[in-house]
């Protein structure tokens, strides 16, 4: 796989970018799919209506309505099996597309059965800390995607929540990692799919330094994200 000779990845040429892996361990730096949701800026919930029939509680009609931070709770009356929820919570509604993820934080240590017995799984369930991919390429597919002139500026570094990579993958030739839609994903291994993928040490390196960049707002001094900014800069002055 090459990238352009202005991107970042060809920074630690000849080294590569991606590289395979058998392993079927979830790491720092595994490529993963899964279904991950769009972070839209009105969140939704779903609202009982009533029984589909008067008799049953399998089943029920609902509403999708906007759920606002300012709105006091209102607990439905209308018994449910299939929907119950503890008092203070309520069924929230997202469109979610399978996308290509790169994982920043796999499983930790677990914690001791004993220190856990008779809680609700929720409290220390393992999880996996991912980042969604976005296809880049307009056009393909449909697919809204992102302006060229955009894309040029991601490439070279401008947007610390926005990267621009090239996945070994089938699809899009392009695609934009969002940082700030980091996520976590359910270990569960119906909750996600291996790709055979990882980010080689040097690529999470990169990686990693440009995490610190977009949690901190600070550039590392004498870094490679500064390198690069630095030599862009040099051979195309904006």
């Amino acid at each position: 796989m090459t990238f352009p000779e202005d991107s970042i990845q060809s920074v630690i040429a000849p080294s590569p970018w991606w590289e395979e892996t058998n392993d079927k361990t979830i790491e720092r730096g595994s490529l993963i799919r899964a279904f991950v949701p769009y972070p839209d800026q009105m969140p939704h919930k779903f609202i009982l209506k009533g029984r589909k029939k008067a008799e049953e509680h399998s089943s029920a009609k609902i509403e999708i309505s906007a759920l606002r931070i300012t709105e006091t709770d209102k607990e439905s009356n209308l018994p449910v099996a299939a929907m119950t929820l503890p008092k203070g919570e309520l069924w929230t509604a997202y469109r979610a597309k399978r996308r290509p993820c790169l994982v920043l934080g796999a499983n930790k240590l677990y914690v001791e059965k004993t220190l856990i017995h008779g809680k609700p799984k929720w409290q220390t369930a393992p999880v996996i800390l991912a980042v969604p991919y976005y296809g880049a390429d307009e056009g393909y597919h449909h697919r809204s995607g992102f302006r060229p002139a955009l894309l040029e500026k991601i490439k070279h570094a401008t947007y610390p929540q926005l990267f621009l990579d090239k996945l070994p993958l089938s699809g899009s030739d392009f695609s934009v990692l969002r940082l700030d839609h980091v996520q976590p994903i359910g270990s569960h291994h119906n909750a996600y799919e291996r790709t055979g993928y990882r980010l080689s040490e040097d690529a999470l390196s990169v990686m990693d330094e440009w995490l610190d960049w977009y949690i901190y707002d600070q550039i590392l001094e004498n870094g490679i994200i500064l390198d690069f900014q630095t030599t862009i800069e040099e051979i195309s002055p904006s």
